[in-house]
């Protein structure tokens, strides 16, 4: 049980913000909406209310910051594409929908029914304390007081009432499921027969004419043209740049190696065993009584033969996790078990048997089987640990500072980045960037703002310093453009290579489909000659064999009425494939069971369901988007 609790660690903190924060993403934002008033253009506008670009966003930063704290190490440039604001955008329209409709049917739950609901959803269990109290230090950690909660949670509650009654009343027959699952998951008897390019491209040389030809083909223009780039300067401000230009003594690294001594001594550990017997604080009085005797009655044992504590704890602990070891819980740290259990093991002896020790879980009995750390450092080891610690501390505290004189120098002297370089000795670092992060960039170089800022008007004609952009946390950047490269089309001798490389592609797949129909065509005409296909193995969704999202539903699509059958699809890198179909056979059953497929019908109805009926009220409520959606995005609100 411990040594679960502590190897998950993380992972219970992640379980908690999925519980806590989702549910409530759209709370909080009234205020702030409120205090922004009129300021901001509608972006959108749902039963006669708008909703301006302040308040999608602080929907935007939320929903950045929510994923952020589930998962730190998502990539923060993945959260600020235009996909990404626009479903921050959307979900804003669907909540204030919601919010629209629970109001108009006086969905409006009371204190009692928002109260009960706490008291009694498994959800909030950890959030309740045994003395029936809410747990304002886990509210607290989520910047909350326990009346915000339950505002929250009744505003959540209303907005539930609207939606849940059509979530759950579909009701799917399982032979519809099953149905639906054997249509699906249908697996079909082939055998394939592949025509790949290498096979024919080996034999391909072209000449230099029809290389030529080729690369004047109007078509072919953009594939060999290159994109605009420029050639920039830039100075990178941040922590990094800053810890070597730091001052500090001797005597400073000795001062802060003895202030934070505990950080450079090994950190101790204990090894301990236990023997558990389970009852819950709140448990009647007569149950709990009942598990301390028979805790005590089990320590007299120990104590009149410690030798015998492992055997004891196989026999008697309700530890699952341990007790098959012989209640053994191996080395942890200081604050890594509850704090009672902590308390206890570390205010022991060696091979010492502790006196019963009550937690949430019940009562403990702790051997003590060993220690090791708690050894402090000498300054020569840590030196350089020391030091590199002080001149971050350093660097962050002046960072402020220098952060203003680099934006400031690089407005005022918008000529030139070497004033600031000079002043704040930083390298002026050069690059070739597009418009866009190149594949594999990282740093500065992979931030779009500062490559918006570089293309902007001002940088571009102008030949200016672009502002100090924000690339990272603690990072400031500034670019100016040295040479800007128009889009061009090269001159062939520049890109022959790259152009006979597709010239030959392109014969390839002509020959290779050329080559497959021809196959397809003599086996429609005699379907027993299987000479050239492979040995039959079973596809399905479940089981493509190696064949594309596109291939797979061509075959699985293809009119099987009378069997064998042929067909023939194009492969995605231009080749072609030749199927014979010889036997259709039923789903796997240890894809989906029965049971299974009957539940996650039902869900996909639910949601297709809840999804029809979200449409129709954002058309009662005139849900409108006045936005544009980015070209990759779906349309509509």
């Amino acid at each position: 049980m411990f040594d679960f609790v502590r190897q998950h660690n993380r992972l219970f903190q992640f379980i908690l913000l999925l519980l806590i924060l989702p549910s409530f993403a759209f709370v909080g934002m009234q205020g702030y909406t409120n205090m922004m008033g009129g300021a901001n253009a509608g972006v959108a506008s749902v039963d006669g209310r708008k909703i301006t670009q302040a308040e999608w966003d602080n929907a935007h930063r939320e929903q950045s910051q929510r994923i952020r704290a589930q998962n730190p190490a998502f990539d923060a440039k993945l959260l600020d594409t235009p996909e990404i604001k626009r479903q921050a955008l959307e979900s804003l329209v669907t909540e204030r929908t919601l919010q629209a409709a629970a109001s108009h049917l006086h969905f409006t739950p009371s204190a009692e029914a928002v109260n009960a609901r706490f008291w009694n959803d498994p959800q909030f269990a950890f959030l309740r304390n045994p003395d029936g109290t809410v747990n304002k230090g886990l509210l607290a950690a989520q910047g909350m007081t326990p009346s915000m909660f339950l505002e929250r949670l009744r505003q959540d509650y209303g907005l539930r009432q609207v939606s849940a009654p059509i979530e759950t009343s579909v009701v799917a027959g399982d032979a519809n499921a099953r149905l639906a699952f054997d249509s699906l998951l249908q697996q079909r008897e082939v055998q394939l027969q592949r025509f790949g390019l290498k096979d024919f491209a080996a034999k391909i040389s072209p000449s230099d004419a029809d290389i030529e030809a080729f690369y004047k083909e109007p078509a072919n223009a953009a594939k060999f043209q290159l994109p605009e780039s420029a050639q920039i300067q830039y100075l990178v401000l941040d922590i990094e740049a800053l810890k070597q230009d730091v001052k500090f003594s001797e005597d400073d690294l000795q001062t802060y190696y003895k202030e934070n001594a505990t950080r450079y001594g090994v950190p101790e550990e204990r090894r301990a065993s236990h023997i558990l017997i389970k009852v819950d604080r709140g448990a009647p009085a007569e149950q709990r009584a009942k598990a301390k005797a028979k805790a005590e009655e089990i320590l007299a044992q120990v104590r009149k033969n410690p030798a015998d504590f492992a055997a004891v704890a196989k026999k008697n602990s309700q530890d699952e996790g341990s007790a098959a070891n012989g209640g053994d819980l191996d080395f942890f740290g200081r604050g890594a078990m509850v704090k009672e259990f902590d308390a206890a093991v570390y205010a022991m002896k060696q091979g010492e048997i502790s006196n019963l020790v009550e937690t949430d879980f019940g009562f403990h009995i702790i051997q003590l089987t060993g220690t090791r750390g708690g050894d402090k450092k000498p300054f020569e080891a840590v030196r350089a640990e020391v030091e590199a610690e002080v001149r971050k501390q350093l660097a962050q505290r002046r960072y402020a500072e220098a952060a203003e004189q680099f934006g400031n120098l690089v407005y005022e002297q918008s000529d030139s980045l070497q004033p600031a370089a000079d002043k704040l000795k930083l390298k002026v670092l050069t690059a070739t960037v597009a418009r866009q992060p190149q594949p594999g960039a990282q740093g500065p170089l992979a931030s779009a703002k500062l490559l918006e800022a570089v293309f902007g008007v001002d940088a571009l004609r102008n030949k200016r310093n672009t502002e100090a952009v924000e690339t990272g946390p603690s990072q400031l950047v500034s670019a100016r453009v040295a040479q800007y490269n128009p889009a061009r089309v090269p001159a062939l001798a520049d890109v022959k290579e790259k152009v006979r490389e597709q010239l030959v592609r392109k014969l390839a797949a002509e020959q290779a489909k050329k080559a497959g129909e021809a196959r397809l065509a003599a086996l429609k005409a005699n379907m027993a000659d299987t000479s050239g296909l492979d040995a039959a193995v079973t596809l399905s969704r479940a089981n493509p064999q190696g064949l594309s999202r596109a291939q797979l539903e061509a075959v699985l699509g293809a009119d099987a009425s009378k069997l064998p059958a042929a067909v023939g699809v194009a492969a995605d890198d231009g080749g072609y494939v030749v199927v014979r179909i010889n036997e259709l056979k039923p789903r796997d059953a240890a894809v989906i069971d029965d049971k299974r497929a009957g539940q996650q019908y039902t869900g996909a109805w639910a949601r297709a369901e809840a999804q029809a009926y979200l449409a129709a009220l954002k058309s009662q409520y005139k849900a409108v988007i006045k936005v544009a959606a980015p070209a990759s995005a779906a349309s509509g609100p």
